[in-house]
């Protein structure tokens, strides 16, 4: 089987859109969205209907409950409340009502998913130290955890002592675990402006994190034009 996995489109159709064209050519067999959705972009309505039509499964992220008012926004930066409120009122009820009702983790035959962390996903934690990937390692009973929300793509193992990667392609230890973070499809923040993925073959127990082009400053264009921060269009051109 070979999963498309990707999350955290904040809004930005664009780059959904090239990551779903860049799947199909890859020939995909399902397509699985770690959450964030909505939030920083113009779009939050054209990509929930993309998800909804695609994804076999769809996780809720952060600003997904930021937008169906299910998250207090007062940890956001200024920029992302003010978005979050934005999206609230251009989504429809049935769209709000859907991001409500998404899960929080989906546990798979040899894999789970989860937005930001397998250790209490309804807090979205972040992972982004050895004690966070510590806490997921343990809680989880599969040999691979997918997971985004840091928009950062990395993997860290369960060795002695734990190991990480920035590598584009990791071997799956069915015998060990493995996280992976498979980046950002519509908010990079490695400094890389393309859209990222995860390619999951679970034959080969071979995962790729594939980054795909697309028209950053149509994206960005769009922002503006919806009255958004311009800040929020310059960040995407710096892949920051």
């Amino acid at each position: 089987m070979r999963y498309g996995i990707f999350g955290d489109i904040h809004g930005n159709h664009d780059a959904l859109e090239a990551v779903i064209k860049a799947l199909e050519e890859e020939k995909a067999d399902v397509m699985l969205c770690t959450g964030d959705i909505v939030g920083y972009g113009a779009e939050p309505s054209r990509c929930i209907t993309t998800v909804r039509n695609r994804c076999v499964v769809s996780l809720a992220g952060n600003h997904d409950h930021a937008a169906c008012g299910k998250l207090d926004t007062e940890f956001f930066n200024i920029f992302a409340k003010q978005v979050a409120r934005w999206t609230e009122e251009h989504l429809a009820e049935d769209e709000r009502k859907w991001l409500a009702g998404l899960p929080f983790i989906c546990h798979f035959e040899d894999f789970t998913l989860a937005h930001g962390s397998a250790h209490n996903p309804e807090a979205f934690n972040y992972i982004t130290t050895i004690f966070d990937a510590e806490l997921s390692f343990e809680c989880l009973d599969k040999p691979v955890l997918f997971y985004g929300h840091t928009h950062i793509p990395l993997a860290f193992f369960d060795t002695v002592p734990m190991t990480y990667t920035m590598d584009e392609e990791i071997r799956i230890n069915p015998d060990g675990k493995t996280l992976i973070n498979i980046g950002s499809v519509g908010q990079p923040r490695n400094e890389d402006t393309r859209a990222c993925f995860a390619l999951y073959d679970s034959d080969q127990q071979l995962v790729q994190l594939r980054r795909v082009p697309y028209d950053v400053k149509a994206a960005g264009r769009k922002i503006i034009e919806a009255g958004l921060p311009e800040a929020l269009a310059i960040r995407l051109e710096l892949g920051k």
